[in-house]
């Protein structure tokens, strides 16, 4: 499956996946404005063969084709500010 990845203007280390390049229509508004204007990363094909470094490829993969779209967000020390 192809797919676009965005990172957050406001948000460090979040990452918007979307099942269709520049198509934020079935991603929530709140969500959206959280975000800031979205910045195109890159293009992914992705499949369940693929290892990915943050994220399990299946759930991604999943959402991508119930939702539309995933999100990844950093670790919750990231989060709270704690670096290790």
């Amino acid at each position: 499956m192809q797919c676009a990845i965005y990172k957050s203007r406001r948000k460090r280390d979040t990452y918007l996946y979307l099942a269709a390049r520049d198509d934020f229509s079935r991603v929530p508004d709140t969500l959206l404005t959280l975000l800031g204007q979205p910045i195109h990363v890159m293009d992914l094909d992705l499949s369940p063969e693929r290892k990915l470094a943050q994220e399990n490829t299946a759930e991604v993969l999943r959402n991508l084709q119930e939702r539309g779209w995933h999100l990844q967000m950093p670790g919750q020390d990231e989060w709270l500010g704690i670096r290790h």
